[in-house]
């Protein structure tokens, strides 16, 4: 005589009951408002985005590190490629200095804007959101005349270079151009969100510009969780790139 298997249906027509707990995951899980009990749903998807962010990032790096140390041609010296010349006297890795200031100082002014923005102080978020926006888009300018240098005046391109290794440029333009993206997306939705803190929207609950869902200040933290990210991974960029 058989005996049922523990947790299958008597008949077996019947659908399987679910695990213990399940029943309340997937509840929460497909909840429209939370998707992790007192979680807002757009902080959880972010931390997933970052996540992945992260891994594609590492394996930027990792593969530059895997790359310098197993090429036998002598890799660029950053402190001779990436320095500034000003009256006739060269600084190295003046402007990376400046740009790493700037955009870390931008991490500063995003994080008082989250704190303001719970505190519904309008004038503060808004104040603070541009000049995180201005900072970011000043560290883009000085990137981009840093490839300018690089290409007009040092001839390195993605497929060769005159200073030693010729893998120097594919991976420079390949990992500074990607994080310079996310920067630029930041930029533009901090504009983005600047105005809909001037218009008033994220007090009133209203959809808004450009971004039609309705919501709260809890999406200048979910901003500033993309740009501390963006700031942490520059410290890296900045520490195996152009330390190394």
């Amino acid at each position: 005589m058989s005996h049922p298997v523990p947790g299958t249906p008597a008949n077996p027509a019947e659908p399987a009951p679910l695990l213990p707990g399940m029943a309340g995951f997937l509840k929460d899980w497909g909840s429209d408002q939370l998707a992790f009990k007192k979680t807002h749903w757009g902080k959880a998807m972010m931390w997933i985005f970052l996540l992945s962010d992260t891994f594609i990032f590492s394996c930027f790096l990792i593969s530059y590190m895997t790359v310098r140390a197993s090429i036998p041609e002598q890799w660029p010296s950053p402190s001779h490629v990436f320095s500034l010349t000003i009256a006739g006297r060269e600084f190295p890795l003046l402007l990376i200095a400046i740009m790493t200031f700037t955009l870390i100082s931008s991490s500063g002014t995003m994080a008082l804007a989250v704190n303001y923005g719970y505190r519904k102080d309008r004038k503060m978020t808004l104040i603070l959101l541009i000049f995180t926006a201005v900072m970011g888009a000043a560290f883009v300018g000085m990137q981009a005349f840093e490839w300018t240098h690089l290409i007009t005046h040092l001839g390195v391109r993605p497929w060769g270079n005159p200073m030693g290794a010729a893998q120097f440029g594919a991976i420079f333009f390949m990992i500074t151009g990607f994080h310079g993206t996310h920067v630029t997306i930041g930029v533009i939705f901090l504009f983005i969100f600047a105005r809909k803190v001037a218009k008033g929207y994220l007090d009133e609950m209203k959809p808004g510009f450009f971004t039609s869902r309705r919501a709260g200040y809890e999406v200048i933290e979910i901003l500033g969780l993309y740009w501390h990210f963006v700031d942490l991974v520059w410290v890296f960029i900045f520490a195996f790139f152009y330390l190394w």
